[in-house]
């Protein structure tokens, strides 16, 4: 009998084994991956399928799909087109030829469309951006979207619940979310802070709801009236404010005011995640109001996730990668590049294109810290230059190709934003704005201190090996 429990054991053993090793060999479109996790699910009986099934199936895109597929997330494009109006252009301004074929992989794998006259200010910390948004949600009239990862309940944040609660009680229509995740970062929260008010607040995620680290609402939409619209880095929360710091630890980012017809996709972005965590479908025409022309920057509302068909952002990238002629600038956070954006980088670099990069010398995330240093030796041997801007710590995100196209908006360079959560950025054509964000990249490096191949090589051995472990976490930073 114990010699048939013993066959029984180990034909279960080698059955769950070949289970996992077949489905690596299936589902994974890297080889080496594929390779890795067969060899891991056969050599180590039991063990190896149970961290294949831990940490090598992607369980993210396809739950994220599953919602799409279900109807429980909308298509912002399919589900209000009838309700608004698009204004294309087909001419790029200033002389942008290097960006036509870019233009053209935005318009294949992007559904929202590339709109002409529209304007973007740019602001700089809570200084200068929380004034602006209070003063439009004042202003507010009809209706208040707000859509942000984090919202403080410190000295900031209840200025914008004062201002918001104020709103709902003269008759605006003020709906809220905040991410399930990032309303932990404070206490008390915005939500508590919020109820009895006449604000409708909603989480996105909530974390007794499964606990999810990933599949995080990262989008940072304020808009006012179906009019104008906020959207950039920046949360809700005195840390924003670093001339007269709140916090021991300010955070210095940019946040951006939109106006034009773009905005209605910023509301189509905002409304389809509202029927996802309320299920309430606002296909109300007065939430697309008609928007006129107010400047001369084409812009495009690209909103990413999971649940997309194709990694929007990261192809877009690529692409600005390709298409640079001159000079590539890129200022983030958080870097943490796969294999192709690194290859994308030095083939840019290493066919004469000036490529610079600056990132915080001071990072909050130690440990994403010492995973991007193991990663700089090989952009620097290849040319690319790269800075640390010193404290306080930066959460700005801007890329700027030729001082004529720019990506900004809630996404980092890192698997995170571009894999693992929701997201929203603007790309913009347009030569003044794009150079004034120019500007303010130049006058950052001229503060920043420039990082050499002999500085990466010669760390301390311990550190070699602490920026190499952290770096094997990368996936999941």
């Amino acid at each position: 009998m114990d010699t048939l429990l013993w066959i029984l054991a180990f034909g279960a053993s080698g059955a769950v084994s070949l289970l996992a090793a077949g489905h690596a060999l299936l589902m994974k479109r890297d080889p080496r991956s594929a390779l890795g996790w067969i060899v891991v699910s056969l050599t180590l009986p039991l063990i190896g399928p149970f961290l294949y099934w831990l940490m090598g199936i992607n369980r993210i895109s396809r739950t994220a799909r599953r919602w799409q597929e279900s109807g429980r997330r909308l298509s912002g494009y399919t589900a209000f087109q009838t309700l608004t109006q698009v204004d294309a252009t087909q001419d790029l301004p200033c002389d942008t030829p290097q960006l036509k074929k870019l233009r053209l992989l935005s318009d294949r794998v992007v559904t929202t469309a590339l709109t002409s006259g529209n304007r973007v200010s740019a602001y700089h910390n809570g200084e200068q951006a929380y004034p602006a948004m209070l003063e439009a949600i004042a202003a507010a009239r009809t209706t208040i979207h707000l859509s942000t990862y984090i919202f403080d309940g410190d000295r900031t944040g209840r200025s914008f619940v004062e201002t918001l609660v104020n709103a709902a009680a003269r008759g605006v229509d003020v709906r809220v979310i905040v991410d399930g995740l990032g309303e932990k970062y404070s206490r008390p929260t915005a939500r508590k802070l919020l109820q009895g008010s006449r604000v409708h607040i909603a989480r996105f995620l909530p974390m007794r709801q499964g606990g999810r680290l990933n599949l995080r609402n990262h989008r940072k939409i304020l808009v006012i009236d179906g009019r104008v619209s906020f959207s950039g880095g920046m949360n809700i929360g005195g840390r924003h404010m670093v001339v007269q710091p709140e916090t021991s630890s300010p955070v210095v980012d940019m946040h951006f005011k939109i106006e034009g017809p773009v905005v209605n996709d910023l509301q189509k972005v905002f409304l389809e995640d509202w029927f996802f965590v309320t299920g309430e479908l606002l296909d109300d025409k007065r939430h697309f109001p008609r928007l006129e022309t107010v400047g001369t920057p084409l812009v495009r509302a690209i909103a990413d996730g999971p649940d997309k068909e194709f990694r929007k952002l990261s192809w877009i990238i690529m692409g600005a990668l390709s298409c640079a002629g001159k000079r590539v600038q890129i200022m983030t956070p958080y870097f943490i590049p796969d294999r192709a954006l690194i290859s994308a980088l030095i083939t840019t670099a290493m066919r004469g294109v000036d490529v610079s990069l600056i990132l915080p010398a001071r990072n909050n995330l130690p440990l994403v810290h010492w995973a991007t240093r193991s990663y700089l030796w090989e952009l620097l041997q290849c040319g690319i230059r790269i800075y640390y801007q010193p404290s306080p710590f930066v959460h700005t995100k801007l890329f700027i190709v030729d001082g004529l196209w720019s990506l900004i908006g809630s996404a980092n360079l890192d698997p995170r934003s571009l894999r693992l959560n929701f997201e929203l950025n603007l790309e913009i054509y347009d030569c003044h704005f794009n150079g004034d964000l120019e500007k303010h990249f130049l006058e950052t490096l001229s503060r920043s201190r420039e990082i050499t191949l002999a500085e990466m090589d010669g760390r301390p051995f311990p550190e070699k090996l602490r920026d190499g472990a952290a770096k094997l976490l990368s996936p999941y930073l």
